[in-house]
């Protein structure tokens, strides 16, 4: 019988340790923290957007995100739904593709999976950090702060940087790096920006709906219409963290960085220009402040009319045409420069990492040392928003077990 270490009892460790116990294999989870799946806990604001049914390797970003796309085929959505409820888990399908445990709750998940782990065998040692791994002729060395083991395999599982307080680290970086394995520079993803604006502390608190668009040294990369939240550090909500894997992969490299903000993206420019100019003269004795009220919220009423150089008190019947069009281009584009992440400790998920041209997609195997893999975000794949992180930890786990217990 294989004996098999897992490094880390996260998503894919759990999954890998799962599909190779079943398959026969003495396996062994190295968890650093008191217990597993803290992650998956913390997930999906506690309720675990396990997976999406829609998805491919158009989600994902890294040096290669085609990698991706043999490991998705293995898992299809229909094959991971039977998995789940062979352990007990019920999902609730949403009609974006968005998957999460029948009762809204992440400890759902884990609770099924280390249920699961258990009566296969699976033996879980919490509390202790793996320090080093070397190989020696045909086995592999697990040194922890507390004793030495040897296996015949070893899968590298240990996740990213993202959410240190979760316990993350860059344990997986250090020990595959080790065996000569190239590291892509990490960074941030779906994390919130900071932005160069005196005003965003001011404003902080306020929500709204907005059109984001991301510019990479001044040119349009993507847009995203979704909710936006201003903060004392800068800018969150769920349309920031869309475009913040592009953002933080431009800080990275030293690019220039900046978001706009349509206020009103329903309306376009010519009909935000017609319908600010109704409205003012429905209250011609307004001051433009109260008036732009009933369009966005007042306290971005106050420092859009700041950034327009209008004084808040100022009747709208006063205003030119000139200062019409300028409230509208504002209001349609709103820009702001970003100059940094919130950083790992609030991002959900990191880029960079294993590269993948050395890892055999359909093994998780190392081009590089036989015997030893790799699965999950310790890899140069990051996903989007919406399960798709899962996605690649549940299927790249699955491989990855199966075929280290061969």
């Amino acid at each position: 019988m294989k004996k098999i270490a897992i490094i880390g009892g996260g998503a894919s460790g759990l999954m890998a340790a799962l599909f190779a116990a079943r398959s026969g294999a003495n396996v062994t989870i190295y968890e650093h923290n008191n217990s597993v799946g803290k992650k998956i806990l913390a997930s999906g604001n506690g309720r675990c957007n396990i997976i999406n049914t829609t998805a491919s390797y158009e989600d994902y970003a890294g040096a290669d995100p085609q990698f991706v796309t043999y490991t998705l085929k293995q898992l299809s959505f229909g094959y991971f739904e039977k998995l789940c409820h062979s352990i007990g888990l019920l999902l609730d399908i949403k009609d974006d593709g968005r998957c999460y445990p029948l009762s809204n709750e992440a400890k759902s998940v884990l609770i099924a999976l280390k249920s699961a782990v258990s009566e296969a065998g699976v033996k879980i040692i919490t509390e202790s950090k793996v320090t080093a791994i070397t190989k020696n002729d045909s086995l592999f060395n697990v040194q922890t702060d507390q004793d030495k083991q040897s296996y015949n395999n070893v899968l590298i599982a240990t996740g990213s940087e993202a959410a240190p307080q979760l316990g993350a680290t860059a344990d997986g970086y250090i020990f595959a790096r080790a065996f000569g394995h190239e590291i892509l520079p990490t960074y941030p993803s779906l994390v919130q920006l900071h932005l160069d604006s005196k005003n965003h502390p001011k404003m902080a608190g306020v929500k709204t709906t907005a059109e984001v668009t991301l510019f990479i040294e001044n040119k349009s990369n993507t847009k995203v219409t979704g909710d936006i939240l201003f903060a004392a550090y800068g800018i969150s909500g769920l349309a920031i963290l869309d475009i913040s894997q592009r953002a933080s992969h431009a800080l990275l490299h030293k690019q220039r960085v900046s978001i706009s903000l349509n206020l009103l993206p329903r309306y376009d420019r010519g009909e935000l220009v017609s319908l600010i100019e109704k409205l003012f003269a429905s209250v011609p004795n307004h001051d433009v402040h109260t008036a732009l009220c009933g369009l966005i919220p007042a306290k971005i009423a106050t420092y859009l009319l700041e950034d327009a150089a209008l004084a808040l008190t100022t009747t709208v019947s006063a205003l030119n045409p000139k200062e019409v069009k300028k409230l509208a281009h504002l209001i349609g584009e709103w820009k702001f420069e970003v100059t940094d992440t919130h950083g790992f400790k609030h991002a959900e998920v990191s880029g960079g990492g294993v590269s993948t041209a050395q890892v055999n997609n359909k093994t998780m195997e190392s081009k590089l040392v036989e015997g030893l893999y790799f699965a999950g975000e310790v890899l140069d794949i990051v996903g989007r928003r919406g399960g798709y992180n899962f996605n690649f930890a549940w299927a790249s786990g699955m491989i990855a077990g199966k075929e280290i217990a061969k």
